[in-house]
C-alpha cells in the first residue's frame, strides 16, 4: 500500500547540470561536434551555421553562448572565480551548473527578456570594487547609452587582474550609431553597432585588450580579402568588416577542426573581446 501510494510522485527527472563535469581538461570528441558547455557530443548542431543557430540538443546553447563560453575556458586557468554575467540568454539547468564550477551570479537591467538574480546598470554598478573576477557580458553593451561610463565602472568592479569576456554583434567595420530605430529581440533599443575600432576604446580605458576570432577570419583579414566567398548572412555587412578589421589586433584562438567542433561557423559571425585589467 505505501510503495503503492509513493510510486505515484515521480521523481523529476535529471538534468545534464546534475552531474555538471568541469569543463576544464575535457578530451575532445571523436565525434563531429562536442558543447563546451555541457559536454553533448553528436553529428551535428541543430539548425544552421550562424551565430543565434546551431542549437545543442541537450543544453540548447545557440553557437554564440559555446563561443563565449570556450574563449574564458581556454584562456583562463581552473580556478573557482567570481563570475558575474549580464543578461546570459541559457535558462536554470546553464545557470545551476555554473554555480557549481564558480562563485555565479546572473544579472539584467530591466528583468524582462533576460531575467537576472539581481539587477544591475553597467552604467552604474552597485558593486564593491574589485568583487569580480571574471565579467561575461554576451549582447548587452550595445543597448547601453553611455559606453565609456560602463567601461569606467567595470574596471572600478574588476579585481586586478581580473577579466572581462565581451561579446557584441559586430555588424560592420566601423562603430555608428543605428541609422533607425533597432531592437535585437528584447525591450531595449541598440544605441551603438560596435566596429573594429572599438578595440581602441577599450584599451583607452585601461584594459589590456585582445580580440579573440577563429583562424578562418584572421586568415582572411591578413589576406586582404574584400569579399566572402560564399553568400553571407543580411544582417551582416561582411565587406565592410573585412575593410574595417585590424589584423594586428586579431588574436586567433581555434583553428577550422575547433570550430567545426564547436559550432563557430561562417567565421566572421564570431568575435570576442578579452579585457584585463592590469
Amino acid at each position: 500500500m505505501v510503495s503503492s501510494l509513493f510510486s505515484r510522485f515521480k521523481r523529476p527527472p535529471k538534468t545534464w547540470a546534475s552531474n555538471a563535469k568541469s569543463p576544464w581538461g575535457q578530451p575532445a570528441s571523436p565525434d563531429a561536434v562536442q558543447c563546451p558547455i555541457c559536454q553533448w557530443s553528436g553529428e551535428s548542431y541543430q539548425g544552421e551555421q550562424h551565430s543565434e543557430r546551431a542549437m545543442c540538443p541537450q543544453c540548447g546553447s545557440i553557437a554564440r553562448d559555446r563561443m563565449l563560453f570556450w574563449t574564458f575556458i581556454a584562456r583562463t586557468p581552473k580556478k573557482r572565480y567570481r563570475v558575474l554575467e549580464t543578461s546570459p540568454r541559457l535558462g536554470h539547468d546553464y545557470r545551476s551548473a555554473m554555480g557549481q564550477w564558480f562563485s555565479y551570479v546572473s544579472s539584467d537591467y530591466d528583468q524582462s527578456s533576460h531575467v537576472g538574480v539581481v539587477r544591475l546598470d553597467l552604467q552604474d554598478i552597485d558593486l564593491p570594487d574589485g568583487s569580480v573576477d571574471i565579467l561575461l557580458t554576451p549582447h548587452v553593451l550595445e543597448h547601453v547609452p553611455d559606453t565609456s561610463k560602463a567601461l569606467r565602472e567595470i574596471f572600478r568592479i574588476l579585481s586586478p587582474g581580473g577579466r572581462m569576456y565581451l561579446q557584441i554583434p559586430v555588424l560592420q567595420g566601423v562603430t555608428a550609431p543605428p541609422t533607425e530605430p533597432e531592437f535585437h529581440g528584447d525591450n531595449t533599443p541598440v544605441f551603438w553597432r560596435f566596429g573594429f575600432d572599438f578595440t581602441r576604446v577599450l584599451v583607452d580605458h585601461g584594459f589590456t585588450t585582445t580580440l579573440l576570432c577563429t583562424d578562418e577570419w584572421s586568415d582572411a583579414v591578413s589576406a586582404g580579402w574584400t569579399e566572402w566567398p560564399e553568400p553571407t548572412s543580411t544582417e551582416f555587412d561582411v565587406s565592410s568588416m573585412l575593410a574595417g578589421a585590424i589584423a594586428e589586433d586579431l588574436t586567433p584562438f581555434v583553428d577550422r577542426a575547433g570550430a567545426v567542433r564547436l559550432g563557430l561557423l561562417p567565421a566572421y559571425q564570431f568575435l570576442t573581446w578579452e579585457c584585463i585589467r592590469p
